[in-house]
């Protein structure tokens, strides 16, 4: 007699619990269980985008998207054919969830609200017979003589599964690294990601909150753009923060205390910029006409840097000190000293190797019938909805697989 195949996946988060629909859809004779350790499912979804769900980015062309990949953009590039943020919206607004897309890219709910996500992901796993099991931390967990699974949990109670799939986030909370060890698997050792620098300078001092729009900062032999934000603690803003994605591991191995490089304008030419303020503004003082949209207070204290009086008139200003000025504006030095606390990191660097999964099915090439989806494996993504489609791709691509 058929008994039916019997699915576990560790990990309620978005991965895992998309995963375990996209199973149950295809092949409804499976069972299919969602154990999470902690007392609520789909809890990051909930808290993403502030709240709102920053569902994934409206990037159709897989070749650009896996441009946002620090890590995984080869591996992606194959999984994104098959299910990208297209069929993310499809397949939300199929279900009576509409999402719309902000000027910047981002898709978030028509709503508003991240509870429209939730609510639809766990009315899904309702409809289909999901089986969801909370406060169910995996202990431990071997491969069977027969090819099963045998999962212990902190109470003393056991399940077994035909297959596994461990999506348990990411690797700073090792739980899932260590089942995967278990089971044959390394681990590329985790390191924050998508953080913010320290920085004690005199420079910046009273001037938190300001915003300059695009500008380009560099360390490690590493480039990125964007804007940028000064804070009471140093810099951040989306230019810091994909500077540090790209550059994880460099600045963990550097003990976060390296020197970073600002260029004020975003690379923009300057020479032609002090033409057209001569030309234009010649008779005003440099302090009421600041070029490349930089705020009036950073200005004044570059101004201040290249010591040049803020109340000298543009068609002042002398071929000496225009140097000097273009140097502050272009190769602002800081020495950082730290990154941001634990709390602030968004994503982890680091998990199961990526040489370890055949990302045709998101399946071990270690160890058969076990799975991988989601943050649990090393791969990670810039802010802006790329890390929660990289999700719900992997939980796509593990699910048909299962069914299978």
């Amino acid at each position: 007699m058929y008994q039916p195949k019997h699915i576990i996946i560790v990990g309620g988060g978005a991965a895992g619990f998309f995963a375990a629909l996209m199973a149950k859809a295809a092949n409804p004779a499976l069972t299919v269980t969602i154990v999470e350790a902690a007392g609520q499912m789909l809890r990051k979804v909930s808290v993403s985008g502030g709240g709102r769900c920053n569902v994934t980015h409206a990037c159709f062309d897989p070749r650009e998207l896996v441009k946002f990949y620090p890590r995984g953009n080869k591996e992606l590039l194959g999984a994104f054919h098959k299910f990208q943020p297209r069929d993310t919206l499809d397949w939300f607004a199929a279900r009576g969830v509409p999402l719309k897309t902000e000027a910047d890219g981002r898709v978030f709910p028509v709503s508003d609200s991240a509870r429209s996500i939730v609510d639809c992901l766990t009315h899904e796993a309702r409809r289909l017979n999901v089986s969801v099991r909370v406060n169910a931390a995996v202990n431990a967990v071997k491969k069977m003589a027969d090819g099963r699974f045998a999962l212990t949990f902190a109470g003393g109670d056991r399940l077994a599964a035909d297959h596994l799939l461990l999506a348990c986030g990411g690797t700073c909370n090792i739980s899932g690294a260590r089942l995967a060890a278990a089971l044959g698997h390394s681990l590329s050792a985790p390191v924050p990601s998508l953080f913010s620098f320290r920085v004690n300078d005199e420079r910046l001092g009273n001037l938190s909150g300001v915003t300059v729009p695009n500008v380009t900062v560099s360390a490690g032999g590493l480039r990125q753009s964007g804007p940028l934000l000064i804070t009471h603690e140093g810099l951040s803003g989306p230019a810091i923060l994909r500077l540090s994605a790209w550059g994880a591991r460099w600045f963990a191995g550097e003990n976060y205390r390296f020197t970073v490089s600002v260029d004020w304008t975003g690379g923009q030419n300057i020479g032609e910029q002090f033409t057209a303020n001569r030309r234009h503004a010649g008779k005003r003082q440099l302090r009421n006409d600041p070029p490349f949209a930089i705020p009036r207070r950073l200005w004044e204290r570059l101004l201040a840097t290249a010591e040049i009086p803020a109340d000298r008139h543009w068609h002042d200003l002398r071929k000496s000190g225009e140097e000097t000025l273009t140097r502050a504006l272009t190769m602002t030095q800081f020495q950082v000293t730290g990154k941001s606390v634990n709390k602030e990191e968004f994503v982890t660097c680091g998990g199961i190797p990526l040489r370890e999964v055949d990302f045709r099915a998101m399946t071990s090439k270690l160890c058969p019938g076990l799975y991988f989806a989601g943050e649990i494996l090393d791969l990670d993504a810039l802010t802006g909805g790329f890390n929660l489609q990289a999700a719900w791709t992997t939980g796509w691509l593990a699910g048909q697989s299962m069914a299978r």
